[in-house]
C-alpha cells in the first residue's frame, strides 16, 4: 500500500494483472505499484478508465479517472483523432471517446459521460466542490521492446482546463465530439512522484473528503483552494521526461527510441517554413514574447507606426483565445484580416494582408508553412492564392499564449504600443476580445432565435450570472465601508456607501470565482478605476497607476480578509502590466 508513481516513468501495463510481480520485460508492472487492498485492480484499456465512485457521508466520491493515449492508434478507425501531448508547458489536448460509428449522442458514451462530469467539479467555484473533484492520471503509450503496445508512460498529474463539443471527421464522414484542455499539475514539491496512498485513501469510504485531502499533492490541495485562477502556479513546470540509463525499478532495459508522439522526419526540400523547428530555437520566455510584441519592425509614414502587423497579431491571438489551431490558411488570413485592415488599418495605407502575412516572420513569432521555395522571394496575391500557404504563430509562441496571464499580457501590450490613439472598443468587439477591455469581462451572448408574427420577434435566452450578494455585504461590513485604495468612507442619508468589486472579474474570458478572495471593497470613483484598468496593485501590495506606473496608495488589508495574489496577478496582466511575466523566466518553454 502507498506506492509511487514517477512522472515521465515508463511501466508496464500488460494483461496480466498479477501484482505480485515487480518488474515485467525489464520495466516497473504498473499493477505491482497500484496494488491496494481497498481498490480492484486498475484498468487501462481504453482511453478513459474511471475508478469507480464511493459513497461518502451519502456523496459520491470517484478515486480518480486514468486517462490514456495512443499515438499509434492516431488517424486509425478506432482512434480518428490526435491528442497534442505539450509536456514542456503542462497542457495537454485530450479527445474523448465519441466515434463515427456511434449512434448515441455525444455526450453519452462512457468516457465522455465521465470526463464531463468531471469537468462540471473542475470548474466549480467553491473549496467545497472542489474537494470532490476526481483527479486525471494521464498516461501514454509507448513503444518498448520493439512493440507499441503494453507499455505506458505516466505523463502526470490533471485537472481539465476547459471543454468544447467540435467536429471531427473520418474518411470525410463528420461526427461531434468533446475536447479536453487539460493542465497538468506540478508535483516537485514530491520529487516528480505521486502517491498512490492519496488514491487509495479516496477510495476508503472511512475517511472523509478532508481527510483524504491530506494526502494530495501539494499543487492539488492549492488547486483546490484556489480554482481555476492559480493554475498558473501550480502547472507542471517544464520536464525532461527522457529515461536516465538506470534506474532502481527497472533491470536490463532495452534502449528503445521514446516514440510518444513523433514527428516525421521533415523533407530536405520541398515548401519552406520561416521558422526552424523548435528545438533548435532559443526557449521563448513570456518575457521575451512581450519583448517582441512591443519591438515589432513596422513602416512608419509620418511617424506613426502601421497597423498591419499588430492587426493580424490581434486577429491570431483572437484565434488562440478560442482554442483554434496556430496556423490558418492564405485564404481565410486574406479575407478577415484584410476586412481588418480596411475598417482598423491607417487611411493613407492600402490594405495589403499578404505583407503582414509574408513580414511578420521577422518577428520571431511568426511561422510559415506550405510555400513554395521559389516563391518566397517574390510574395504577391496571385502566387498565395496558388499556393495556398499557411501561417500562424510559432509552436512557443501559441503554447505561452494558452496561459490566460499571457494572453492578457500580450493583448494588452499590442493594445498600448499600436491603438492607443484610437477608442479600440470596436476593435475588440469585433475580435471577440471585448471582456479583455476591463476587469470584469462580458456576460455570455444571448441566443437569438426569430419568432414571425406582424412584426418580427426575436426571442432570446440570456445566460446571466448569479452574484452572492450576501457574500458582498459580508465583505463591506468587515471594512467598515472604507474603501480598500483610499480609505474614504462614504455617507449616505442613512448610513455607509461602498461596492464589492471582483478582482477577476465573473464574465468571459476571465471567468472568476465568486469568493471572498477575489473581492476588494472600493469606492465608486476607485471601483471604476480598477474595473476599466486605469489602476493596479503591484506585488508588494502597492496601488498604481498603469499609464506611467506612478505610486497612488498602499492596498488596505484585514487579516480576516484574505485576497488572492494569483487574482491580483490576472488583473495586473490585463493592464499589461505582470511584472512576474516579465521578470521571471520560469514561464518559458
Amino acid at each position: 500500500m502507498g506506492s509511487q508513481l514517477r512522472v515521465g516513468e515508463v511501466l508496464r501495463s500488460s494483461q496480466n494483472r498479477d501484482p505480485s510481480v515487480e518488474v515485467m520485460n525489464g520495466y516497473p508492472n504498473i499493477h505491482h505499484f497500484t496494488a491496494s487492498q481497498i481498490l480492484a485492480p486498475i484498468q487501462l484499456s481504453k482511453g478513459i478508465n474511471p475508478i469507480a465512485e464511493v459513497k461518502v457521508a451519502r456523496v459520491a466520491r470517484r478515486p480518480a479517472i486514468l486517462i490514456r493515449s495512443s499515438p499509434w492508434k492516431a488517424g486509425s478507425v478506432e482512434t480518428p483523432w490526435h491528442d497534442e501531448f505539450d509536456l514542456g508547458s503542462g497542457r495537454v489536448t485530450y479527445f474523448g471517446d465519441h466515434r463515427v460509428d456511434h449512434t448515441v449522442p455525444v455526450g453519452e458514451t462512457q468516457g465522455n459521460k465521465v470526463l464531463r462530469k468531471a469537468w462540471t467539479s473542475h470548474r466549480a467555484t467553491t473549496v467545497q466542490e472542489r474537494t470532490l473533484a476526481a483527479p486525471l492520471l494521464v498516461f501514454a503509450t509507448v513503444t518498448r521492446n520493439k512493440t507499441p503496445k503494453g507499455y505506458v508512460k505516466f505523463c502526470g498529474l490533471a485537472v481539465i482546463e476547459d471543454v468544447e463539443e467540435i467536429e471531427q471527421s473520418d474518411k470525410g464522414r463528420p461526427f461531434p465530439n468533446f475536447r479536453y484542455e487539460l493542465a497538468l499539475l506540478d508535483l516537485s514539491t514530491e520529487d516528480d512522484l505521486l502517491n498512490w496512498a492519496w488514491i487509495e485513501a479516496r477510495s476508503d469510504q472511512r475517511l472523509s473528503t478532508a481527510e483524504a485531502l491530506k494526502h494530495a499533492p501539494r499543487s492539488w490541495r492549492r488547486w483546490v483552494e484556489g480554482g481555476t485562477a492559480v493554475l498558473s502556479e501550480v502547472r507542471q513546470r517544464p520536464l525532461q521526461l527522457e529515461e536516465p540509463e538506470a534506474s532502481p525499478r527497472s533491470v536490463n532495459r532495452p534502449a528503445d527510441e521514446d516514440t510518444l508522439f513523433p514527428t516525421p522526419p521533415q523533407p530536405q526540400s520541398g515548401p519552406v517554413s520561416s521558422v526552424e523547428h523548435d528545438d533548435r530555437q532559443p526557449k521563448l520566455t513570456a518575457a521575451l514574447l512581450m519583448e517582441r510584441l512591443r519591438s515589432l519592425k513596422v513602416h512608419r509614414q509620418d511617424g506613426r507606426p502601421s497597423r498591419h502587423k499588430p492587426l493580424a497579431l490581434m486577429w491570431a491571438i483572437a484565434r488562440n483565445a478560442r482554442g483554434e489551431s496556430r496556423l490558418s490558411p492564405w485564404p481565410e488570413f486574406r479575407d478577415e484580416v484584410g476586412k481588418l485592415l480596411i475598417e482598423f488599418g491607417r487611411p493613407q495605407s492600402p490594405p495589403t494582408p499578404e505583407k503582414a502575412f509574408w513580414h511578420l516572420r521577422t518577428s520571431g513569432l511568426w511561422d510559415i508553412d506550405g510555400l513554395p521555395a521559389e516563391q518566397a522571394g517574390k510574395i504577391s496575391v496571385p502566387a498565395l492564392d496558388r499556393s495556398k500557404p499557411q501561417a500562424g504563430f510559432t509552436h512557443q509562441a501559441d503554447r505561452l499564449l494558452r496561459d490566460p496571464f499571457v494572453r492578457s499580457q500580450a493583448i494588452a501590450v499590442l493594445r498600448e504600443t499600436y491603438f492607443a490613439e484610437f477608442a479600440q472598443h470596436k476593435l475588440m468587439e469585433q475580435l471577440g476580445l471585448a471582456g479583455y477591455e476591463n476587469a470584469s469581462g462580458v456576460d455570455a451572448l444571448p441566443e437569438e432565435q426569430e419568432q414571425q408574427g406582424p412584426a418580427t420577434r426575436r426571442a432570446t435566452n440570456t445566460s446571466r450570472i448569479v452574484r452572492d450578494i450576501g457574500l458582498a455585504n459580508k465583505v463591506k461590513e468587515m471594512h467598515s465601508d472604507h474603501c480598500q485604495v483610499c480609505g474614504k468612507q462614504l455617507a449616505k442619508r442613512f448610513g455607509t456607501y461602498s461596492e464589492a468589486a471582483h478582482i477577476r472579474g465573473l464574465g468571459q474570458p476571465h471567468n472568476g470565482p465568486d469568493e471572498l478572495a477575489n473581492l476588494l471593497v472600493l469606492c465608486p470613483n476607485h471601483h471604476v478605476q480598477f474595473d476599466t484598468l486605469a489602476i493596479y496593485i503591484d506585488p508588494h501590495g502597492i496601488i498604481r497607476s498603469t499609464a506611467d506606473g506612478r505610486r497612488r496608495g498602499e492596498l488596505r488589508r484585514l487579516p480576516a480578509h484574505p485576497i488572492s495574489e494569483a487574482h491580483l496577478r490576472y488583473h495586473r496582466a490585463l493592464c499589461g502590466r505582470d511584472i512576474q511575466v516579465e521578470s521571471d523566466d520560469q514561464t518559458g518553454i
